[in-house]
């Protein structure tokens, strides 16, 4: 799978990975666990390793720890979640609580969700960091409303991360977010591949057209591609619970990818949708 350098550190991490939001918030049977495992085992065997979720997730947290406990090696996956709440001591709570639910004495990333409370919660972060206990800092949104907010914030607290929304349906995060992740040497995760569904809404009952046939096969991969080959972007994480919609997603992750000319070709035969 193509890997893109973490600019913080030079550290790669694979283009596709994996969104927990609704689809990992289940209860811990063994058939759910089965299927999350899958899930995962998928992802890493071909080469993903990224697992985003937040404990605003309810219990995707707890469903990552049993995985783990299943038999995904802690070193396969790059373990990112967030901290979403107001105040020093319960960020740091929620923290410890995350980590204990993942099953991880070491966090790759965690991210203060939806800029709450962001000056508090990245200093217990950089903290965290100097003890060795987090890897990489974060911000996150998943509104264009709140771009201005985000670059605002990106300025101030240098974070390592952000999170944002992108994709062909909404391309705001072009004017003002990713050039400033490119400025400042920020890694760039992307939330909302799919618009919520929208994007497949969209081509309902229609082929890929003919000149992207070169590069996807599949709309869903069509849809990644064109984010992930934007020079700004690290990785995208879209969410399933659909083992073969995780083989279709990783499938963004290899063979050519789309140069500028070809993306904006992209872009201008989605409008005409």
């Amino acid at each position: 799978m193509l890997s893109k350098p973490i600019p913080a550190t030079g550290e790669s991490l694979p283009v596709i990975g994996l969104g927990t939001y609704s689809v990992f918030d289940v209860d811990s049977t063994a058939e759910a666990i089965a299927n999350s495992h899958e899930i995962v085992e998928r992802l890493t065997s071909a080469g993903g390793s990224l697992l985003d979720t937040s404990p605003m997730y309810n219990r995707s947290e707890k469903v990552i720890g049993d995985v783990i406990a299943a038999g995904i090696e802690r070193q396969d996956v790059f373990l990112a979640t967030k901290v979403w709440t107001g105040g020093r001591e319960a960020g740091i709570k929620q923290m410890s609580r995350s980590a204990e639910l993942m099953r991880a004495e070491v966090i790759d990333l965690m991210q203060v969700h939806n800029l709450r409370d962001t000056a508090v919660h990245m200093q217990a972060i950089r903290e965290w960091q100097d003890k060795g206990r987090i890897r990489y800092s974060g911000l996150t949104h998943y509104t264009a409303g709140a771009h201005e907010a985000l670059a605002r914030e990106m300025a101030e607290f240098r974070p390592q991360f952000i999170q944002i929304n992108y994709s062909l349906g909404e391309r705001e995060a072009e004017n003002r977010v990713l050039p400033l992740a490119e400025e400042l040497g920020i890694a760039v995760l992307i939330n909302r591949p799919y618009q919520a569904g929208q994007l497949f809404r969209a081509v309902a009952g229609k082929e890929l057209p003919e000149f992207a046939q070169e590069f996807a096969d599949s709309w869903g991969q069509f849809f990644l591609k064109f984010i992930v080959s934007h020079p700004a972007v690290t990785c995208a994480i879209p969410a399933t619970s659909k083992p073969h919609h995780m083989a279709d997603n990783l499938g963004a992750g290899f063979g050519t990818m789309p140069d500028a000319s070809m993306r904006e070709r992209m872009a201008d035969y989605f409008e005409t949708l």
